[in-house]
């Protein structure tokens, strides 16, 4: 055998070792994807881990039991008086009534009647106490937002800016109706002496926020929604068919704030 031969003989013997010595190193390593895992049991283990992180992640920003029980018997507490507030209402309505009745303001009076009609079955609703709050996420879900209102910063949770939003939302839509109905009996702008701005309880059921936040957010949805029902234009209110503030207004009235997590 010459040594050209002899030289081709021991380069393939190498080469085999080599290839034999990569072939075991990848059956040995558990972590090589080549070790009878597939890319996609890869990906499926990977979204996998990811999803433990945020369940994680959830359970360290979720309220403790003590907590938990101190939110829900301050709600009960402030559901109390909520219904107390609301039944004071009665004799406020009826004397707005009465006065508007006397102006001969009678489209703001059957607005009147309506709203204080849709308050009335709303109280009806809260009249069954039953309610399960061990199951409400409110109750247990650590405030992520905070918005400030007369000059002091207040925390909630996704929930409870929901609420908010539809405080002003309904507010809005309150507003459009007074504001259509005073223009209507040739009355002046005065949005402040509608019963409903005064009440400003339309679409609170007593939960997630205390009661003055929401009036306070309905009132600024309703003194918006007067003057574009007032003046028959959307300064305020969205264009696309819907009675609700526009998003950017919306955003820059209730001004949340992230909070770090």
């Amino acid at each position: 055998m010459n040594i050209s031969a002899i030289n081709r003989l021991v380069l393939t013997v190498a080469i085999s070792l080599a290839l034999a010595a990569i072939t075991f190193s990848s059956a040995a390593d558990p972590t090589s994807k080549g070790a009878g895992q597939s890319a996609d049991q890869q990906s499926s283990e990977k979204k996998q881990d990811k999803q433990e992180e945020k369940d994680e992640k959830k359970a360290q920003h979720r309220l403790s039991k003590e907590q938990q029980q101190e939110r829900i018997r301050q709600q009960q507490e402030s559901l109390r008086l909520y219904r107390e507030n609301i039944a004071r209402q009665q004799a406020i309505a009826k004397r707005n009534a009465e006065l508007l009745q006397e102006q001969k303001r009678l489209e703001h009076y059957r607005y009147q009647q309506a709203y204080y009609e849709r308050l009335r079955q709303q109280q009806a609703q809260l009249a069954d106490e039953r309610y399960d709050y061990d199951n409400d996420p409110y109750y247990y879900t650590a405030p992520n937002y905070r918005y400030r209102r007369d000059g002091s910063y207040y925390e909630t949770n996704q929930y409870g800016a929901d609420i908010l939003r539809r405080a002003l939302n309904t507010g809005y839509q309150e507003g459009l109706q007074a504001g259509r109905a005073d223009k209507k009996d040739g009355w002046r702008f005065n949005y402040k002496q509608a019963f409903a701005y005064e009440d400003g309880n339309y679409g609170y059921d007593g939960r997630y926020v205390r009661q003055q936040d929401y009036n306070h957010y309905f009132r600024e949805g309703f003194r918006r929604g007067y003057e574009d029902g007032y003046y028959n234009r959307r300064k305020y209110g969205s264009t696309a068919g819907s009675d609700s503030l526009k998003d950017n207004v919306l955003r820059s009235i209730l001004n949340l704030e992230a909070l770090q997590q």
